[in-house]
């Protein structure tokens, strides 16, 4: 028997039609677009059901909201199929694939998340390979994990980013090996990928936590700092310099970080370097950090720290746990050093 995909159609350049001089999402599309692909009527393909979402969304309007869409759809049709393919714009979809881990407990399935640089409609486009390949992947190979496949890679989803607003080639997974390559071949690094720990499908809701993101830049104000740490404000993503330093030298600076942590904010420093890892104790601008509370965020992404962030405080852990378990490896999100 041919296997079995669900497709979840989130929006995206991948079924945007050209209206006037603007791509813009168009209802129902893509599917009659797939409809007259014969690729998908190959005996090598699966059968598939597409999902449309109402509205469809450029990712840009992607919130955390939509991720537990996902996340409940695949729920409610994890039994009745063999894997999943996520249809996403490219733009937030390195968040959407570092999210879908933590929300997926217990997930036994490939669920793939994809789309292109050029819609399907356009006579040249990378569309019809990376929906053409995501599927296969979805059916044939048993990755028990959220993956992003995109221009010849398979990656993690919690360890993607994406390096490129134009190219194919558009997404990268810098401190952790893609867990496939295709070319003439399908190869997938079997020795890579996460053991399916079994059990029940289980979907983490998202209450709401307040976190956010700030970037640093030479100049920072204290002032603006201490604006974005204010209350009710429980987590926040710190892009820091190289291996995690900031300016130990600005007192204010320093002190707003560590009013911030007293109060139960937690703090987690990411390297604003596409490579690398955050080592808090190499420099000294990195360890007036660590001792104004601000800990280590290793070597995740800054999308799947701000993702874990939302994960754990919907669990409902206090300060102290979150801190705890945004060092720990939950996913294969992040490398901690022994």
């Amino acid at each position: 028997m041919r296997k079995r995909v669900y497709i979840a159609y989130t929006g995206g350049t991948i079924g945007m039609q050209r209206t006037r001089d603007v791509y813009q999402p168009a209802p129902g599309s893509l599917q009659a677009q797939m409809a007259e692909m014969p690729e998908l009527r190959h005996d090598s393909m699966p059968a598939y059901t597409i999902h449309e979402y109402t509205p469809l969304l450029d990712s840009s309007n992607m919130t955390p909201r939509e991720w537990v869409k996902i996340a409940r759809d695949v729920e409610a049709n994890y039994d009745r199929y063999d894997g999943f393919v996520v249809l996403h714009g490219t733009d937030t979809m390195a968040y959407t694939a570092s999210a879908l881990p933590f929300l997926l407990s217990g997930l036994r399935k490939p669920v793939i998340i994809t789309g292109s640089q050029i819609p399907l409609c356009e006579i040249r486009n990378d569309a019809r390979e990376n929906l053409i390949t995501s599927l296969m992947l979805a059916s044939s190979y048993a990755i028990p994990e959220v993956c992003l496949y995109f221009g010849g890679k398979l990656l993690r989803g919690c360890r993607a980013t994406k390096v490129s607003a134009d190219g194919f080639a558009a997404f990268d997974s810098p401190n952790f090996p893609p867990l496939g390559n295709v070319g003439i071949d399908i190869e997938v690094h079997w020795d890579l990928v996460r053991k399916s720990r079994g059990g029940k499908l289980g979907v983490q809701e998202l209450n709401s936590p307040v976190v956010s993101a700030l970037r640093l830049f030479p100049g920072i104000s204290p002032e603006l700092v201490r604006n974005v740490l204010r209350p009710p404000l429980q987590g926040l993503v710190l892009e820091a310099y190289g291996v995690g330093n900031g300016p130990d030298q600005n007192a204010d600076f320093i002190a707003a970080l560590a009013d911030a942590t007293q109060r139960g904010v937690v703090i987690v420093d990411c390297t604003q370097c596409l490579e690398g890892t955050v080592d808090l104790a190499e420099y000294a601008a990195g360890s007036a950090l660590a001792q104004a509370g601000v800990i280590s965020g290793y070597d995740m992404t800054a999308e799947a720290a701000l993702a874990k962030l939302y994960y754990l405080f919907s669990r409902g852990f206090a300060p102290e746990r979150v801190k705890k378990e945004m060092q720990r490896d939950l996913r294969g999100e992040m490398t901690v050093r022994a």
